[in-house]
Formats: C-alpha cells, sequence, structure tokens
C-alpha cells in the first residue's frame, strides 16, 4: 500500500515528503494483523528482554527477505507455488493456535502459541511469517519496480512501524480478553485471501473489504479487558496478619488499674 501510493507522486522531493504522514499512518493500521501475529509468536519466550531481542533480530532478517522479494518479484508471481506455500504457513499457524489449549502458570492469560526453548528458535519463525505476509503485496512492488528505491524505503518502514506495533500488542495481549483471537482471526484471512489467489483469482477480496473486515475485527478485540489476577494464596496470610496488626493498635487500650496498697 505505501509503495503504490509514493508511485501517485510524479516529483521526487516536496510531494514525496509530503506523502510520508499519511503513508505511514496507512502502514500502521494495513500492518495490525501482521504486528499482532508477530507479537503472539515472541510471547512463546519467557521474559521481555528475550520477546524484545526475538523481534529485533527476526524483523532485520525479515527486511532483508523483502529486499530478496521485491528484487525477484516479476520472477515470483510466475509460479502460484509462493503464493500456496504463504496461505499453507498462515492457515497453519492459525490451526495450530485455536487447537491448543495452552496457558500460563496463574490459569489468568491462556496463551495458545507456539512455546520456544530458546531465542533463535523463534527468530526464525518471526522473519518467515513477515514474508508469508508480505507475498499478499507482491504485485505492488511489481507496479512500481522502475522505482525500486521507493519500494525499498517502503519495505523499511513497512519493518519499522511493525516493530513498534508489535512491541505494544505484547503488551495488550495481556490487557485484552478478545485481542488475541482478533488477532489470529485476520492471520486466517490473509491466508485464505492468498489461496483464493491461487485457486480462484476473479473471487478474491478487495483491499477495501480486507481492511473493514479487519477494522471490526480489532474493535472486537479492544472491546473487553481482562480481569486483574488475584493474589496467590501463599500472600493472603501475611496480608491478613498485617491488617490485624494495625486494627489492634488502632483500638483504645484501656487504661491501668491503680493498685492500693494498705
Amino acid at each position: 500500500m505505501l509503495d503504490q501510493l509514493l508511485s501517485f507522486s510524479p516529483n521526487i522531493g516536496v510531494d514525496t515528503l509530503l506523502l510520508l504522514p499519511v503513508l505511514v499512518a496507512l502502514e500502521v493500521v494495513l500492518s495490525a494483523d501482521n504486528a499482532i501475529a508477530l507479537a503472539a509468536i515472541a510471547q512463546g519466550l519467557e521474559g521481555q528482554q528475550m520477546q524484545s531481542r526475538a523481534l529485533n533480530f527476526g524483523l532485520v532478517i525479515a527486511f532483508f527477505l523483502r529486499v530478496v522479494l521485491i528484487l525477484t518479484a516479476t520472477w515470483v508471481v510466475k509460479y502460484w507455488q509462493f503464493e500456496l506455500l504463504g496461505a499453507a504457513y498462515l492457515l497453519w499457524l492459525v490451526f495450530q493456535y485455536f487447537t491448543s489449549s495452552d496457558s500460563d502458570e496463574s490459569g489468568q492469560h491462556p496463551h495458545h502459541g507456539p512455546r520456544f526453548a530458546g531465542l533463535w528458535q523463534a527468530i526464525p519463525m518471526i522473519a518467515v511469517t513477515d514474508l508469508a505476509f508480505s507475498l499478499d503485496s507482491v504485485t505492488t512492488a511489481i507496479a512500481v519496480s522502475k522505482d525500486t528505491w521507493l519500494v525499498l524505503t517502503g519495505g523499511l518502514i513497512g519493518v519499522l512501524t511493525l516493530r513498534f506495533m508489535a512491541g505494544l500488542f505484547i503488551r495488550w495481549l495481556d490487557d485484552f480478553v478478545h485481542l488475541e483471537d482478533a488477532g489470529y482471526t485476520t492471520v486466517a484471512l490473509v491466508g485464505l485471501r492468498l489461496l483464493l489467489r491461487v485457486i480462484t483469482p476473479d473471487f478474491v477480496p478487495p483491499e477495501w473489504l480486507m481492511v473493514a473486515l479487519i477494522g471490526l475485527l480489532f474493535t472486537w478485540g479492544f472491546s473487553k479487558r481482562a480481569e486483574p489476577a488475584e493474589l496467590p494464596l501463599s500472600e493472603t496470610p501475611s496480608l491478613d496478619a498485617e491488617r490485624l496488626t494495625i486494627e489492634s493498635e488502632l483500638q483504645p487500650q484501656p487504661e491501668p488499674q491503680e493498685i492500693s496498697v494498705e
């Protein structure tokens, strides 16, 4: 989308600079489904630091894969097998998510995505997932292939936007009950759209319809906040003891009785 709108500007300079804020805003909207998928994958690692590293390294590799895809786009579109593989991979992610029943230790917020024992297990999956999403817009890259630097600029902005949004979604996934389900449903829509392009290109839904459906799904995803987690039972006795101690200190103490000595 970013690359397509850049191609509408006939002059390189002021026109392009004026378009950039609008284009970045569009990238934020259109990359939401990709970002939430990457955030859910990163959540398979323990600890915020590991998740952040996985996103950083994974999206650096993803950018170079996007560059390869852009430079070979004319050749890639000749083979429907690439889109079929991308569709199968995205639909496999969705199937794995909705058929698993994993949850965290507290049982408060279920996580159905893949789990990883180490950082380098998550990084390739993040990069491949972004590549599968990029296949959906490969025809746009061909349309502006004569301005390769604009296409590459669009890819770079898209990757930076993804990193920012994925970081936000990692926090939001714990705050909103339906957000992860909504995100994976949008991944299913992208996978089905790729599959339709292979089987029946004439019935591929237009981009405006996809954006409208994704908007409705994310409205549902942000509709309900998660309830605060209850304190572990092991901490309850100490809190009760502290409360009883404070109450006893606030109660009036009986005055000492004088003892008379006859």
